[in-house]
Order: structure tokens, then C-alpha cells, then sequence
């Protein structure tokens, strides 16, 4: 796959990662013993525009940062994978993001964010980026800064043509005004039930969940499904995409891998199905690794990606 020309926004956050590792998940009101402790480079638009950027994905990333420590090491190590980082704008009176994760030995996590300057990412800003956006470009927007950041975003992308994939986290009730304008809409299971009403707990329950999302205006939906896949629905059909079978050691951040790597192969005019299939494969690598940024993979390390 070249990644000549391609052109991927990301509009999103950016966070400092504080994870520990532990035998359990606590239940409410429980405390539990942890074991390793990990500072690292998170927040969902961060997290995506490294994936993508890894593959070979040329990416301008819009987003909002403190004007402490924490921002200055985010803004280094996207600088380091290569991000554009013109449209990251500093905020004086907030602080970075952050979010707290524990994770237990089966790779499962908890997670708990406080967005700090995310949520002055406004849409005089996003309008900045956007002032010269090709219309080739894939966008990939989420949902850890404002909402009506996105839904100007997304008004205004479907308006001039671009490919637009919403990342529905966190989850929330959405719209469907606003669902008319996504090209591509990539909930997990937990994001499917709060969009649908629909418990997504086998295939079945996400075909329900599915079709439910395209009749309300999405145009294509790709529900992830952890070790079972993805569950790709299109206008012409519903198909299981099965994922490869792995140990998986910390699944954190293994959505924004697969959102990564699919606006890199779309960006690439690779159809959608096989999108769906190269970004299962990447993820997949993903769970293998432990962190956020850290355990996205490069592109050689990806079998047939260049």
C-alpha cells in the first residue's frame, strides 16, 4: 500500500495516560492492590493520528492542550511519529488531559478521563483547520471533546464531501441529524447498545444493531467485536470480518489502532471491506503490546501493509 499523497484529519484529544496494571478490576467501592505503574502518551484523536501516521498516513491532527509538562511531552512525541501538529493550540488557563486506567491480566481496562483544555476545543478552531481541507481527505472525529465541536465538524465536512468516520466514545446518544453526515461509524459493543437500545452480545445482536444504525442515516457501520472481529453493514449487505487470533496482553487503545489504520487504507482507496479486514489485522497487533500510542504497530511490522 502507498501512502503517497494520502491526507487524514484527526479532531480530538489529546491526554497523558496514568496506568497500572492490576490482578482485578476493583468493583465499585472496592480497592485493589496494583502492580506496574506506566506514565504514557494517550487521549482518543492522539492516540489515532499516531496509528495512522505509523502506517504511513500523512496527518494533521486539531486538538487542545495545557500549557504544562504534560502538554510539552504530548507535543514531542507526536512530533517524533511524525503528526502535523499545526492546529494543536495551547490553552493558558487549563490543564493537559488525562486519564486514569487500570488494567487487568487479561488484557481487560478501566478507564476514567479528565478532559482539561479538550474541552475548550471550540469550533472557531476546528473551522481554522478546516479552512483548507482537500476534499480527498478522511476524517476521523470522536466524542472526548466537545459535542458540538463534532457536530459542527461533521456538518461541515458532509457538506463539502469529505469522508467522515465517527468514533462514538465515549458513549452517548446521538442525533440522527447528526448521523446523516458519517461516512463510517466505528462503535463497540457498549456504544452500540447506548446508540441502539440493542444488546450487542454475539453476531446476531449485532446485525440488529447494525441495521438499526444504517436506518438512521449512517451510511456504513463497522460495530468492533473484540476477538470476534468486526461486524461490517453497508447498503448492499452484512458481513462478520473475523480478526486473527492472539494473546492479547493490554487492550487499551486497540479501537484508536483500528481507526487509525482504516482511515489510512480508505485515504489509500482500498474499498471498505478490505479496510476493515488490513485494520482488524493492525489492531489485532495492538492487544499484543502494552499502552496506548505505545502499542501501535509501524507499517513493516504489519504483514502485506506495504
Amino acid at each position: 500500500m502507498s501512502a503517497a499523497g494520502v491526507l487524514i484529519y484527526v479532531i480530538g484529544s489529546i491526554n497523558t495516560d496514568l496506568v497500572v496494571r492490576t490482578p482485578s478490576l476493583p468493583r465499585p467501592g472496592e480497592t485493589v492492590l496494583g502492580t506496574d505503574f506506566l506514565i504514557t502518551a494517550g487521549g482518543k484523536g492522539a492516540n489515532q493520528a499516531v496509528a495512522a501516521a505509523r502506517l504511513g498516513g500523512a496527518v494533521s491532527l486539531v486538538a487542545r492542550l495545557g500549557t504544562d509538562v504534560f502538554g510539552d511531552q504530548a507535543i514531542a512525541r507526536l512530533h517524533a511519529d511524525g503528526v502535523d501538529c499545526e492546529f494543536v493550540t495551547r490553552d493558558t488557563s487549563s490543564p493537559s488531559g488525562v486519564a486514569f486506567i487500570s488494567v487487568d491480566d487479561s488484557g481487560h481496562n478501566q478507564i476514567v478521563v479528565a478532559p482539561g483544555a479538550n474541552n475548550t476545543l471550540d469550533v472557531p478552531k476546528i473551522d481554522a483547520a478546516l479552512t483548507q481541507i482537500p476534499a480527498t481527505a478522511v476524517v476521523l472525529v470522536q466524542l472526548e471533546i466537545p459535542f458540538s465541536t463534532v457536530s459542527h465538524a461533521i456538518d461541515r465536512l458532509c457538506g463539502d464531501g469529505q469522508r467522515v468516520i465517527l468514533d462514538p466514545a465515549p458513549a452517548r446518544s446521538l442525533p440522527e441529524a447528526l448521523l446523516t453526515g458519517v461516512y463510517l461509524m466505528t462503535p463497540n459493543e457498549t456504544e452500540a447498545e447506548v446508540l441502539t437500545g440493542v444488546r450487542v452480545r454475539d453476531e446476531q445482536t449485532a446485525r440488529t444493531a447494525a441495521t438499526q444504525l444504517l436506518g438512521m442515516g449512517v451510511k456504513n457501520v463497522a460495530i468492533t467485536l473484540g476477538a470476534a472481529g468486526v461486524l461490517l453493514a453497508t447498503p448492499s449487505g452484512l458481513e462478520l470480518i473475523a480478526a486473527p487470533e492472539v494473546v492479547a496482553i493490554d487492550t487499551t487503545a486497540a479501537g484508536d489502532c483500528f481507526n487509525g489504520a482504516l482511515a489510512v487504507a480508505l485515504a489509500n482507496n482500498v474499498p471498505l471491506h478490505d479496510s476493515v479486514r488490513r485494520a482488524c489485522a493492525v489492531a489485532s497487533i495492538s492487544v499484543t503490546r502494552r499502552g496506548a500510542q505505545d502499542s501501535m504497530p509501524y507499517a513493516h511490522e504489519v504483514p502485506g501493509w506495504v
